[in-house]
């Protein structure tokens, strides 16, 4: 078995595709104690991973939303 890629590396829909799968192997099939554990840590890594990436991409929206407001004062 090769060792999965680093999920630090990982794009936002390639983590979280492979987050859908693990979900759906631990829901499908039976796994001895150490595999579920090995499924569910890589799992807990993926969810952050993309919970980061996603934090992110809301913080740089935020940021784009305030550089393009401008302050309008009415004029007389």
């Amino acid at each position: 078995m090769t060792e999965p890629e680093s999920v630090e590396s990982l794009a936002f829909e390639v983590a979280f595709q492979e987050l859908e799968e693990i979900v759906a192997r631990l829901e499908q099939e039976e796994h001895t104690l150490e595999e579920s554990l090995q499924l569910f840590e890589r799992g807990q890594s993926l969810a952050r991973h993309c919970a980061r990436l996603l934090e992110q991409a809301e913080l740089k929206v935020q940021q784009i939303i305030q550089d393009d407001l401008v302050d309008f004062e009415g004029e007389s």
